[in-house]
């Protein structure tokens, strides 16, 4: 898989992945109102902004685009893969380019970690650090972790 920086023209390739990811697996794990905060907390103008900071990288297979990575300082955000591409790597392809990129500058990635997720980032060697709840629409809570993994301890990287 080839993983290049977005551009402003890859805004919509971005938003798309995002949008299609959560609307296929997040039904699986939280009720209604917790998908819709997701939807819009990852909205075509915070994407555009992220965009613009040069912080959102695109992973390609064979000229589509597949997933998405953001990188914030120390910080994994809106890691996706198209849910027709799971299961191929390029998930855990964008995950090591997000960890490697960070890793040159800090000692520690951060991320907050959704019930569909957290599996895979507990067996990456990251530990919960902080557990919240936000109250979304209908009265429904999304539940979610903070985990952390420092980076240049080889026993905490599998």
């Amino acid at each position: 898989m080839n993983i290049r920086q977005a551009g402003t023209d890859d805004l919509q390739r971005v938003y798309d992945i995002t949008q299609q990811t959560i609307f296929a697996v997040y039904p699986h794990y939280y009720p209604a109102g917790a998908v819709v905060f997701f939807s819009a907390h990852h909205s075509k103008s915070r994407i555009a902004d992220d965009i613009a900071a040069g912080q959102v990288f695109l992973g390609e297979e064979r000229g589509e685009a597949v997933g998405t990575v953001t990188v914030v300082r120390n910080e994994i955000n809106r890691l996706f893969v198209l849910p027709q591409h799971q299961g191929r790597g390029f998930g855990a392809a964008l995950f090591a380019f997000a960890e490697s990129r960070i890793a040159a500058e800090y000692d520690e990635a951060v991320l907050d970690a959704s019930l569909a997720a957290k599996g895979l980032y507990l067996r990456r060697g990251y530990r919960e650090t902080g557990y919240f709840t936000v109250g979304t629409e209908n009265g429904d809570v999304l539940c979610y972790d903070t985990m952390k993994k420092n980076l240049h301890d080889k026993e905490a990287t599998p």
